[in-house]
């Protein structure tokens, strides 16, 4: 074990959850209505406390069980088994490296509620959430971090693919299944609305800004100059991407908006995170500045152009941001084209088919959309009995 590693990952890991809880919560809240607020928080805190369990019982098993199959990691850790204070995972505690890849099961589906805000049901959101991130994402964190079928000697051969920090993982899994479920939930009905609380969603933002250099920087697993340099990296493709993001903006429609730029904070953040650990600062600036032009066109193609309404554009933002990262470390020159671009191709398709399955069965079991009533006089009250705002106190 090396001690400083370790105190830097323990760091780290605060920093990841700091990201949910209260960043994405915050961020994702502000951009709804007001009679709306307290369901989102309610959803990124309820899937925060359910993923840690599931985690726990079976998911880290899954990502990263011992078992020789590259498609799943097998039962062998459930509920930690065979794990102690004296157990190393490289140079840390595993139960370190357990808790902080726990806080990336904890934002992973936590990303998905931008898609389906102000019309989900409670209990369809619970239950779908716990069995994505069992049978989607931890499958796929084997394929890629776990030693799986993606990985270097799998089946792209001696070079698999290169993903540091989540592009493929995090970004193109929750991308796609935001978009999966946008479209069989439908729109909502009153889309004109604009964000209650700017505000929040500034604050939200700057909370996962901070939050991304342990998102990133921790997943060098090491403090080191590789750390460093993934956390450089990190800062300067979100500040690049912002004012590319509120540059494009003023030139489309004459005004760069406070949601704007920080959305562009976003993209940049994510289209960096495949790329972290393998570019300079250099790329990380042209990174950026293409990823605060390349999400805002596809914000507007998915809304304007295909009519689905993701509500918080998770696909464009976090989706394409994060297919992007992953494209430009072959483009850069850090990573093999075939496994970069088969990766996300597999990774794609068993998202799609995976994400739309559990919805049909979870929609079986428990209704996917709260009612028209419900709808129009907002979860905050109807589902959870609460007001965020009471004027008359």
């Amino acid at each position: 074990m090396n001690a400083a590693d370790t105190a830097w990952i323990i760091t780290a890991t605060a920093l990841v959850l700091l990201m949910t809880l209260p960043g994405l919560a915050l961020f994702y809240g502000g951009l709804v209505r007001a009679r709306n607020v307290l369901s989102v928080f309610m959803h990124c805190y309820a899937i925060a406390c359910l993923m840690s369990v599931l985690w726990f019982l079976v998911g880290y098993s899954i990502a990263f069980g011992s078992g020789e199959s590259g498609f799943w990691g097998g039962l062998g850790k459930i509920g930690l088994t065979g794990v102690t204070t004296d157990s190393l995972s490289g140079t840390l505690p595993e139960v370190l490296f357990f808790a902080f890849q726990m806080t990336f099961a904890i934002i992973t589906p936590a990303l998905i509620v931008g898609a389906y805000v102000e019309r989900i049901s409670f209990g369809f959101m619970l239950l779908f959430s716990g069995l994505w991130m069992l049978l989607c994402y931890a499958p796929v964190v084997h394929w890629v971090w776990g030693g799986g079928m993606l990985a270097d000697g799998g089946i792209f051969g001696e070079t698999g693919v290169r993903d540091f920090a989540g592009g493929i993982v995090v970004h193109e899994t929750a991308g796609i299944a935001a978009l999966v479920l946008a479209v069989m939930l439908g729109a909502r009905r009153n889309q004109t609305t604009p964000p209650h609380s700017p505000g929040f969603v500034m604050i939200g933002a700057a909370l996962l800004w901070v939050g991304w250099f342990g998102f990133n920087g921790g997943s060098q697993l090491a403090a080191d100059g590789g750390a460093a340099m993934a956390l450089t990296v990190t800062h300067i493709s979100a500040a690049t991407a912002s004012l590319s993001w509120a540059l494009w903006e003023k030139i489309k429609f004459g005004k760069a908006s406070l949601v704007g730029i920080v959305t562009g904070t976003i993209a940049g953040l994510a289209s960096i995170t495949p790329a972290s650990g393998f570019v300079g600062p250099w790329a990380a600036l042209l990174i950026g500045a293409v990823a605060g032009v390349l999400c805002q066109e596809a914000v507007t193609l998915v809304r304007n152009k295909l009519k689905i309404d993701d509500t918080l554009d998770v696909f464009a933002v976090h989706g394409v941001g994060g297919i992007f990262g992953t494209i430009m470390i072959a483009a850069l020159g850090a990573g093999s084209w075939a496994a970069q671009l088969g990766s996300l191709v597999i990774v794609g398709i068993f998202t799609v088919v995976v994400t739309s399955v559990l919805a049909l069965i979870c929609r079986a079991i428990i209704p996917m959309r709260v009612d028209e009533e419900t709808e129009t006089n907002g979860l905050d009250l109807s589902v959870h009995g609460e007001r965020a705002y009471d004027i008359t106190s």
